[in-house]
Protein backbone atom coordinates (compact mmCIF):
# COMPACT_ATOMS: atom_id res chain seq x y z
CA UNK A 1 0.00 0.00 0.00
CA UNK A 2 2.06 3.03 1.46
CA UNK A 3 5.69 2.44 0.13
CA UNK A 4 6.86 5.76 2.14
CA UNK A 5 4.88 7.43 4.84
CA UNK A 6 2.82 10.42 3.38
CA UNK A 7 4.21 13.78 4.64
CA UNK A 8 0.96 16.21 6.41
CA UNK A 9 0.42 17.85 3.74
CA UNK A 10 -0.27 14.76 1.51
CA UNK A 11 -2.18 13.60 4.43
CA UNK A 12 -4.05 16.63 4.43
CA UNK A 13 -4.78 16.18 0.53
CA UNK A 14 -6.18 12.85 1.41
CA UNK A 15 -8.49 14.56 4.10
CA UNK A 16 -9.74 17.02 1.80
CA UNK A 17 -10.77 14.01 -0.47
CA UNK A 18 -12.65 12.87 1.88
CA UNK A 19 -14.32 15.52 2.85
CA UNK A 20 -15.46 15.77 -0.93
CA UNK A 21 -16.40 11.97 -0.76
CA UNK A 22 -18.36 13.16 2.20
CA UNK A 23 -20.37 16.09 0.69
CA UNK A 24 -21.30 13.92 -2.34
CA UNK A 25 -22.47 10.83 -0.13
CA UNK A 26 -24.72 12.77 1.64
CA UNK A 27 -26.69 13.88 -1.26
CA UNK A 28 -29.20 10.83 -3.19
CA UNK A 29 -27.87 10.48 -6.65
CA UNK A 30 -24.46 11.31 -6.01
CA UNK A 31 -21.36 8.76 -5.34
CA UNK A 32 -18.40 8.98 -3.10
CA UNK A 33 -16.79 6.45 -4.91
CA UNK A 34 -16.75 9.02 -7.91
CA UNK A 35 -14.82 11.15 -6.03
CA UNK A 36 -12.43 8.69 -4.75
CA UNK A 37 -12.34 7.93 -8.34
CA UNK A 38 -10.99 11.21 -10.04
CA UNK A 39 -9.07 12.07 -7.34
CA UNK A 40 -6.86 9.41 -7.59
CA UNK A 41 -7.69 7.11 -5.01
CA UNK A 42 -9.98 4.86 -5.03
CA UNK A 43 -7.99 1.48 -5.69
CA UNK A 44 -6.18 2.55 -3.17
CA UNK A 45 -8.98 2.71 -0.75
CA UNK A 46 -10.67 -0.34 -2.26
CA UNK A 47 -7.22 -2.39 -1.74
CA UNK A 48 -6.60 -0.65 1.76
CA UNK A 49 -9.97 -2.06 3.22
CA UNK A 50 -9.53 -5.29 1.72
CA UNK A 51 -6.71 -5.48 3.72
CA UNK A 52 -8.71 -5.56 7.16
CA UNK A 53 -8.92 -9.05 7.08
CA UNK A 54 -7.78 -12.18 9.25
CA UNK A 55 -3.88 -11.51 8.48
CA UNK A 56 -4.11 -8.11 9.73
CA UNK A 57 -5.10 -9.14 13.12
CA UNK A 58 -2.14 -12.55 12.98
CA UNK A 59 0.40 -9.21 12.44
CA UNK A 60 -1.09 -7.77 15.12
CA UNK A 61 -0.68 -10.62 17.63
CA UNK A 62 2.20 -11.89 16.27
CA UNK A 63 4.26 -8.63 15.25
CA UNK A 64 2.28 -5.60 16.78
CA UNK A 65 0.77 -2.12 16.40
CA UNK A 66 2.84 -0.93 13.94
CA UNK A 67 3.04 -4.21 11.41
CA UNK A 68 -0.72 -4.54 11.58
CA UNK A 69 -1.19 -0.69 11.25
CA UNK A 70 1.10 -0.64 7.60
CA UNK A 71 -0.43 -3.47 6.60
CA UNK A 72 -3.55 -1.61 7.04
CA UNK A 73 -2.41 1.45 5.72
CA UNK A 74 -3.61 2.61 8.64
CA UNK A 75 -2.17 6.56 8.25
CA UNK A 76 -4.75 6.59 4.80
CA UNK A 77 -7.81 5.87 6.38
CA UNK A 78 -7.53 8.00 9.54
CA UNK A 79 -7.19 10.75 7.16
CA UNK A 80 -9.78 9.81 4.52
CA UNK A 81 -12.36 8.81 7.71
CA UNK A 82 -11.81 12.12 9.44
CA UNK A 83 -12.31 14.23 6.09
CA UNK A 84 -15.62 12.24 5.36
CA UNK A 85 -16.95 12.43 9.28
CA UNK A 86 -16.19 16.39 9.24
CA UNK A 87 -17.63 16.82 5.53
CA UNK A 88 -21.02 14.45 6.85
CA UNK A 89 -21.38 16.15 10.06
CA UNK A 90 -21.50 19.33 9.14
CA UNK A 91 -23.21 19.12 6.08
CA UNK A 92 -25.97 16.92 6.66
CA UNK A 93 -27.99 20.23 7.49
CA UNK A 94 -26.61 22.31 4.56
CA UNK A 95 -27.48 19.79 1.96
CA UNK A 96 -30.46 19.28 3.06
CA UNK A 97 -31.44 22.86 2.93
CA UNK A 98 -30.35 23.44 -0.98
CA UNK A 99 -32.00 20.34 -1.27
CA UNK A 100 -35.37 21.73 -0.29
CA UNK A 101 -34.93 25.40 -1.42
CA UNK A 102 -32.14 25.42 -4.34
CA UNK A 103 -32.88 21.96 -5.76
CA UNK A 104 -32.57 23.29 -9.88
CA UNK A 105 -29.31 24.68 -9.35
CA UNK A 106 -27.95 21.93 -6.84
CA UNK A 107 -28.85 19.25 -9.47
CA UNK A 108 -27.53 21.24 -12.11
CA UNK A 109 -23.87 21.51 -10.18
CA UNK A 110 -24.22 17.61 -10.17
CA UNK A 111 -24.79 17.41 -13.41
CA UNK A 112 -21.84 18.52 -14.59
CA UNK A 113 -20.34 16.77 -12.38
CA UNK A 114 -20.88 13.05 -13.22
CA UNK A 115 -20.51 13.76 -17.09
CA UNK A 116 -17.26 14.52 -16.12
CA UNK A 117 -16.63 11.87 -13.94
CA UNK A 118 -17.93 9.52 -17.02
CA UNK A 119 -15.76 10.97 -19.69
CA UNK A 120 -12.29 10.54 -16.86
CA UNK A 121 -13.34 7.04 -16.42
CA UNK A 122 -13.97 5.97 -19.98
CA UNK A 123 -11.17 7.75 -20.98
CA UNK A 124 -8.99 5.05 -18.52
CA UNK A 125 -10.00 1.72 -20.64
CA UNK A 126 -7.48 0.61 -22.13
CA UNK A 127 -8.93 -2.15 -24.39
CA UNK A 128 -12.51 -1.91 -26.03
CA UNK A 129 -14.12 -4.84 -27.34
CA UNK A 130 -17.42 -6.30 -27.17
CA UNK A 131 -16.91 -7.17 -23.39
CA UNK A 132 -16.41 -4.06 -22.82
CA UNK A 133 -19.30 -2.58 -24.62
CA UNK A 134 -22.03 -4.82 -23.49
CA UNK A 135 -20.06 -3.92 -19.95
CA UNK A 136 -21.08 -0.19 -20.77
CA UNK A 137 -24.60 -0.94 -21.85
CA UNK A 138 -25.56 -2.87 -19.23
CA UNK A 139 -24.16 -0.82 -16.50
CA UNK A 140 -26.35 2.17 -17.99
CA UNK A 141 -29.15 0.28 -18.32
CA UNK A 142 -28.82 -0.89 -14.13
CA UNK A 143 -28.39 2.96 -13.41
CA UNK A 144 -31.00 4.31 -15.15
CA UNK A 145 -33.39 1.58 -13.95
CA UNK A 146 -32.58 2.89 -10.54
CA UNK A 147 -32.71 6.49 -10.79
CA UNK A 148 -36.22 6.19 -12.39
CA UNK A 149 -37.69 3.77 -8.91
CA UNK A 150 -40.02 6.16 -7.29
CA UNK A 151 -39.73 5.48 -3.68
CA UNK A 152 -42.34 3.31 -1.47
CA UNK A 153 -40.88 1.84 1.49
CA UNK A 154 -39.90 2.37 4.67
CA UNK A 155 -38.42 1.08 7.62
CA UNK A 156 -36.82 2.00 11.30
CA UNK A 157 -36.02 -1.14 13.02
CA UNK A 158 -32.44 -2.21 14.42
CA UNK A 159 -31.73 -4.42 12.05
CA UNK A 160 -33.43 -2.82 8.93
CA UNK A 161 -30.88 -0.16 9.78
CA UNK A 162 -28.11 -2.38 9.65
CA UNK A 163 -29.25 -4.16 6.69
CA UNK A 164 -29.62 -0.66 5.00
CA UNK A 165 -26.07 0.13 6.10
CA UNK A 166 -24.61 -2.77 4.49
CA UNK A 167 -26.32 -2.31 1.05
CA UNK A 168 -26.11 1.31 0.79
CA UNK A 169 -22.05 1.29 1.64
CA UNK A 170 -21.46 -1.22 -1.11
CA UNK A 171 -22.76 1.79 -3.41
CA UNK A 172 -21.15 4.26 -1.82
CA UNK A 173 -17.58 2.98 -2.97
CA UNK A 174 -18.76 2.19 -6.85
CA UNK A 175 -18.57 5.28 -8.51
CA UNK A 176 -22.23 5.66 -10.29
CA UNK A 177 -24.03 4.53 -7.90
CA UNK A 178 -25.43 6.44 -5.06
CA UNK A 179 -25.39 4.91 -1.68
CA UNK A 180 -27.52 7.54 -0.10
CA UNK A 181 -30.19 7.49 -3.40
CA UNK A 182 -29.67 3.73 -2.00
CA UNK A 183 -30.92 4.59 1.52
CA UNK A 184 -33.92 6.36 -0.18
CA UNK A 185 -35.28 3.35 -1.79
CA UNK A 186 -34.98 1.82 1.33
CA UNK A 187 -36.82 4.25 2.80
CA UNK A 188 -34.21 4.91 5.32
CA UNK A 189 -32.57 8.17 3.90
CA UNK A 190 -34.65 10.53 5.88
CA UNK A 191 -34.27 8.31 9.29
CA UNK A 192 -30.26 8.18 8.75
CA UNK A 193 -29.83 11.87 7.88
CA UNK A 194 -31.96 12.71 10.47
CA UNK A 195 -29.73 10.77 12.79
CA UNK A 196 -26.78 12.59 11.64
CA UNK A 197 -28.15 15.70 12.40
CA UNK A 198 -29.81 15.42 15.81
CA UNK A 199 -26.60 13.05 16.87
CA UNK A 200 -28.31 10.17 17.48
CA UNK A 201 -25.28 7.64 18.44
CA UNK A 202 -27.77 4.49 17.98
CA UNK A 203 -29.30 5.23 14.80
CA UNK A 204 -25.35 6.13 13.29
CA UNK A 205 -24.24 3.13 15.69
CA UNK A 206 -26.47 0.53 13.95
CA UNK A 207 -25.87 2.38 10.26
CA UNK A 208 -21.81 1.99 10.97
CA UNK A 209 -22.29 -1.55 11.73
CA UNK A 210 -24.10 -2.21 8.84
CA UNK A 211 -21.13 -0.06 7.06
CA UNK A 212 -19.35 -2.41 8.45
CA UNK A 213 -20.01 -5.56 7.74
CA UNK A 214 -21.14 -4.48 3.78
CA UNK A 215 -17.40 -2.93 2.94
CA UNK A 216 -15.17 -5.79 4.58
CA UNK A 217 -17.23 -8.38 2.17
CA UNK A 218 -17.27 -6.06 -0.74
CA UNK A 219 -14.45 -4.84 -0.55
CA UNK A 220 -12.75 -8.15 -1.82
CA UNK A 221 -14.80 -8.67 -4.67
CA UNK A 222 -13.78 -5.31 -6.01
CA UNK A 223 -10.28 -6.18 -5.62
CA UNK A 224 -10.43 -9.38 -7.07
CA UNK A 225 -12.42 -7.86 -10.27
CA UNK A 226 -10.09 -5.01 -10.66
CA UNK A 227 -7.34 -7.21 -11.07
CA UNK A 228 -8.58 -9.71 -13.17
CA UNK A 229 -11.68 -7.59 -14.66
CA UNK A 230 -10.31 -3.93 -15.05
CA UNK A 231 -11.68 -2.82 -18.90
CA UNK A 232 -14.65 -4.58 -17.93
CA UNK A 233 -15.31 -2.88 -14.54
CA UNK A 234 -14.22 0.17 -15.82
CA UNK A 235 -16.71 0.04 -18.34
CA UNK A 236 -19.84 -0.86 -16.23
CA UNK A 237 -18.35 1.78 -14.17
CA UNK A 238 -18.78 4.22 -16.89
CA UNK A 239 -22.36 3.08 -17.64
CA UNK A 240 -23.67 3.75 -13.91
CA UNK A 241 -22.70 7.18 -13.94
CA UNK A 242 -24.29 7.68 -17.66
CA UNK A 243 -27.77 5.90 -16.32
CA UNK A 244 -27.58 8.00 -13.19
CA UNK A 245 -27.86 10.98 -15.18
CA UNK A 246 -31.36 10.62 -15.44
CA UNK A 247 -31.40 10.54 -11.32
CA UNK A 248 -29.13 14.41 -11.77
CA UNK A 249 -31.17 16.27 -14.20
CA UNK A 250 -32.12 18.81 -12.69
CA UNK A 251 -35.44 20.28 -13.99
CA UNK A 252 -38.51 17.98 -12.19
CA UNK A 253 -41.59 18.20 -11.44
CA UNK A 254 -44.04 15.93 -9.23
CA UNK A 255 -45.87 13.08 -10.69
CA UNK A 256 -49.55 13.18 -9.87
CA UNK A 257 -52.03 16.01 -8.98
CA UNK A 258 -50.97 16.80 -5.65
CA UNK A 259 -47.75 19.85 -5.96
CA UNK A 260 -45.64 17.66 -3.24
CA UNK A 261 -45.49 13.77 -2.69
CA UNK A 262 -45.46 12.40 0.63
CA UNK A 263 -44.10 8.88 1.33
CA UNK A 264 -44.26 6.19 3.74
CA UNK A 265 -40.65 7.24 5.29
CA UNK A 266 -41.62 10.91 5.51
CA UNK A 267 -39.76 12.60 2.01
CA UNK A 268 -41.99 14.60 0.04
CA UNK A 269 -39.30 14.97 -2.72
CA UNK A 270 -38.23 11.82 -4.35
CA UNK A 271 -41.23 10.64 -7.03
CA UNK A 272 -40.22 13.17 -9.34
CA UNK A 273 -40.56 13.08 -13.23
CA UNK A 274 -37.97 14.48 -15.29
CA UNK A 275 -38.94 17.21 -17.72
CA UNK A 276 -37.95 19.91 -19.95
CA UNK A 277 -37.17 23.36 -18.86
CA UNK A 278 -40.08 24.79 -20.69
CA UNK A 279 -42.93 22.62 -18.86
CA UNK A 280 -40.94 22.96 -15.28
CA UNK A 281 -43.25 23.78 -12.77
CA UNK A 282 -41.42 26.89 -11.03
CA UNK A 283 -38.61 29.57 -12.59
CA UNK A 284 -36.08 26.89 -14.81
CA UNK A 285 -32.90 29.70 -14.18
CA UNK A 286 -31.77 27.82 -17.74
CA UNK A 287 -28.65 30.40 -17.28
CA UNK A 288 -27.79 29.78 -14.18
CA UNK A 289 -28.29 25.64 -14.26
CA UNK A 290 -25.54 26.07 -17.42
CA UNK A 291 -23.35 28.01 -15.83
CA UNK A 292 -22.99 25.55 -12.40
CA UNK A 293 -23.34 22.36 -14.89
CA UNK A 294 -19.96 24.18 -16.61
CA UNK A 295 -18.43 24.70 -13.44
CA UNK A 296 -19.13 21.18 -11.59
CA UNK A 297 -17.89 19.66 -15.19
CA UNK A 298 -14.18 22.04 -14.86
CA UNK A 299 -14.47 20.87 -10.99
CA UNK A 300 -13.66 17.14 -11.94
CA UNK A 301 -11.00 18.08 -14.14
CA UNK A 302 -9.12 19.97 -11.77
CA UNK A 303 -9.87 17.43 -9.14
CA UNK A 304 -8.73 15.15 -11.81
CA UNK A 305 -5.24 16.98 -11.87
CA UNK A 306 -5.01 17.52 -8.48
CA UNK A 307 -5.00 13.50 -8.23
CA UNK A 308 -2.68 13.12 -10.87
CA UNK A 309 -0.21 15.30 -9.74
CA UNK A 310 -0.99 13.65 -6.20
CA UNK A 311 -0.06 9.90 -7.27
CA UNK A 312 3.64 11.30 -9.02
CA UNK A 313 4.35 12.90 -5.46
Amino acid sequence: MEKQPRSISQLSGITLRGMAMGAADVIPGVSGGTIAFITGIYEELIGSISNINIAAFKKLKNEGVSAFWKHVNGNFFVALLLGIAISVLSLARVVTYLLVEYPVLLWAFFFGLIVASAQLILKTVTKWDIKTVLGLTVGTAIAAYISTVHVTASGGESWYIVLSGAIAICAMILPGISGSFILVLLGSYALVIEGLKNLDFTIIGLFCLGCLIGILSFSRLLKYLFENFKNLVLAILSGFLIGSLLKIWPWKNAIGDAPIVVHSDGKEDWMMANVLPGNFVGEPQVLYVVLLALFGYLLVYIMDKFGNKSKKA
